[in-house]
This record gives C-alpha cells, structure tokens and sequence, in this order.
C-alpha cells in the first residue's frame, strides 16, 4: 500500500504535495488564501500592510465572495495592494477612495466593495471624501491603516501622528499648538448617522490579529444589510520612517499609539460600543 492509500485509510486528505513531503488537514496551521497571489511584497520587513492584506484576502475565500468583491487601492504605501489580491482592483487619486467606491457600489450594489487606505490618504487629502462618504451612509466598507506617519513619501508629519512625535517635516516633535493636535477621525465618523459599523483594530499580537480578522469579516457581511458605512481602523506600525525595528515599533505602538487610539468597537449595529 502505497503513502497516499494509508493516508485515505486514516481519513486524511492529501492536500498537497511539494518536495515529496505529504500534507494532511489535521497538520495545516498555515496555508496562503487562493484570494492572495503568488507575489512578494513590498512592504518594508515588520510592516502591517502585508499582515491585513492577507486578512483580507482569507475573509473573501472563507466567504466565498472572490468573483464578488471589487476593492479601491489608495496612493501610498499599499498604491499595489492589486498586485497581491486577486479580487476586481481599481485605482484612486489619492485621498479619493471613498468617492470611487461609492460610484462602484452605486453602479453595481450587489458587489461588496471595499477602499483600503491609509492615513495620509483618508484622513488628510481624503477628508472630504471620507467625512461624506460616511455622512451619506454609502453601503461600502472603509478599512484605514493609521501608522502616524506619511509612511511612502519620505515620513513626513500627518493628520494622525503623536503630539511630540517626530517626522521629517516636525524633527522637533509634534507641536500642538502650532501644528494642531492629532485627528480621530473614527471617532469623528462614528457620530455621523451614516456609519453602521466602526472600530478600531491592530495586528501586533497574535490575539489581535483575529480580532481585526473577525471585524473585517464583520464589515463585509454588514453590507448585506444595506443600512451604511462600515469603518474599520486599524493602528498600524512603520518601522522604517519610526527609525525603529520591528520589535521596536510594535512595542513603541503599544505604549504610545494605543493609549491615545484605544482599541474596540466604537459604534455597532445595535448602537452601543462593545
């Protein structure tokens, strides 16, 4: 009896079959959604970006939506997330996202659609967009990667990054009185009456990397009930413009984005934060 037929035998299913080494179910703890392609990414080593595409990417397999997703790329750093999701991809001037999506889904209702993009992009030349998209409720979802910083241009200053924070265009740190305090704008979509669904996420602990999954899944199957914007932010690290290894950015994350961006739920169906 050969490998294969004792495998069968024991109810196994051969799934996979690469250097003569035979796979089964019960083994699998890691395996790449079909919803991601076969590309290296481009994010620099300890990056978020790359940690919630995959996220994405295993939410649209496990509910089956491939061929019924339609996802807008930002400018910035994930301006490529079309070469690694294999989902329908447009492109976006930047900050305009949410306008697109909105035009799509208007277009084609029944498709889930969704903008990823991230704080320079939403929440800076994107605010407009942003604050009606959700004004009006459009029935799309939002996902926001908040890093604090203009992560692919040169780490300059943004809408989101730390009072005292450092970025080359405040190497002096973040001066509130001059330069405005940092923006919350999930907080600030969450009081308009057209957001159905906000939180916030991050994805630098195992534990938190599931919740942000559950959320996302949460986002897309929100759409079915056609009653507004889903908004899912999510506190990001970028150890290249934070001068920091990865390590070191997630752990700076915890003790200084979190506290001022605390994680959970801001507005559900029900209308409560849980």
């Amino acid at each position: 009896m050969n490998e294969k037929a004792l495998i069968e035998e024991d109810h196994y299913e051969n799934t996979n079959l690469r250097d003569n080494t035979i796979v089964v179910d019960e083994n699998i703890v890691y395996q790449v959604p079909k919803t991601l392609k076969d590309a290296d990414f481009h994010y620099c080593p300890g990056c978020a970006h790359s940690v919630v595409h995959r996220l994405i990417a295993e939410v649209i397999e496990e509910m089956d939506i491939q061929s019924e997703t339609i996802g807008i790329a930002p400018v910035g750093c994930a301006v490529f997330a079309y070469n690694y999701l294999d989902v329908d991809m447009t492109e976006a001037a930047h900050g305009r996202a949410s306008a697109v999506a909105t035009g799509i889904k208007r277009v084609l209702p029944d498709k889930y659609v969704f903008s990823y993009q991230g704080d320079g992009d939403l929440a800076a030349i994107g605010t407009g967009e942003t604050i009606h998209t959700c004004n009006r409720g459009e029935n799309i979802l939002i996902v926001f990667i908040n890093n604090g910083i203009y992560g692919m241009t040169g780490g300059q200053m943004a809408p989101t990054t730390l009072v005292g924070m450092k970025s080359t265009t405040s190497p002096m740190g973040r001066d509130a009185i001059t330069m405005g305090n940092p923006l919350k704008i999930t907080e600030l979509v969450a009081e308009l009456p057209g957001t159905y669904y906000v939180t916030r996420q991050a994805v630098y602990k195992p534990n938190l990397v599931r919740r942000t999954k559950k959320a996302i899944r949460k986002g897309f199957e929100l759409q079915k009930d056609k009653k507004g914007t889903c908004f899912i932010e999510v506190v990001a690290n970028c150890p290249s413009n934070w001068k920091m290894t990865p390590i070191e950015s997630n752990h700076w994350l915890e003790d200084n984005m979190i506290p001022f961006y605390p994680l959970g739920d801001i507005k559900t169906p029900d209308g409560r934060a849980k």
